[in-house]
């Protein structure tokens, strides 16, 4: 095998719905917003994803992400726990705060597992009270000597697949649907890719998803953790 083919190999498996970390048991507001009426069929799940991808992912999760490989490859530990305490501060629900410490102390373990001598290991486990997601996303993506502008397109590919799938059992879509609004999601990730390279500082601000998000902790039917 050709050694050009390692790092896109290791970008495939980071963006992998296999990868065990749970991201298949949140819809991240998604199913709130089903309940609510605002998303019900293709267009509107497409409608409601899009919004997300540009104002979470590409200003937030994305940025953070980013500013994480940076830190993991100077090996600069308290820039990752500054990444880590915002990432904590700016979670606006008990679920999503759940959903980014138990997949972010996932991921640390399958890095543990795959990666047992990455030098940024240490600084990892040692934030408190967990290492959140976009910063373990961007730190596995570092240490597995993925380029940046790559990982963050794996990153957001992984998360609009994710995404989709909990679409089409919430909404509910066919699977064909579920396709094509994976689509229309794919062909945005490109500009949230360079919306959130440009993004000098993460932002959080995304006050309907919070709404939903925090209507969704007693909603009487649930699928979803989020």
């Amino acid at each position: 095998m050709s050694l050009d083919a390692t790092p896109l190999l290791h970008l495939l498996w980071l963006a992998s719905p296999a990868l065990p970390v749970g991201g298949f048991s949140y819809s991240e507001g998604l199913e709130a917003a089903v309940d609510a009426g605002l998303v019900h069929d293709e267009v509107s799940a497409g409608s409601w994803l899009l919004n997300q991808l540009e104002l979470v992912q590409a200003r937030a999760e994305l940025p953070v992400a980013a500013a994480a490989h940076a830190a993991t490859l100077a090996l600069d530990g308290a820039r990752l726990a500054e990444l880590n305490a915002w990432v904590l501060q700016t979670r606006e629900t008990s679920e999503s705060l759940q959903q980014t410490q138990q997949m972010g102390r996932s991921l640390l373990v399958w890095m543990q597992g795959l990666v047992p001598d990455a030098p940024v290991l240490p600084c990892l486990q040692g934030l408190k009270p967990a290492p959140t997601w976009p910063v373990v996303m961007g730190a596995a993506a570092a240490s597995r000597a993925t380029a940046l502008e790559p990982a963050l397109t794996a990153i957001a590919f992984g998360w609009a697949e994710n995404l989709m799938q909990a679409a089409v059992r919430c909404v509910p879509l066919g699977q064909t649907a579920g396709q094509r609004l994976l689509a229309r999601l794919v062909q945005a990730i490109p500009t949230a890719v360079a919306t959130a390279l440009a993004t000098p500082e993460p932002m959080a601000f995304a006050p309907l998803l919070g709404v939903h998000g925090a209507r969704h902790e007693t909603q009487y039917s649930r699928l979803f953790r989020s």
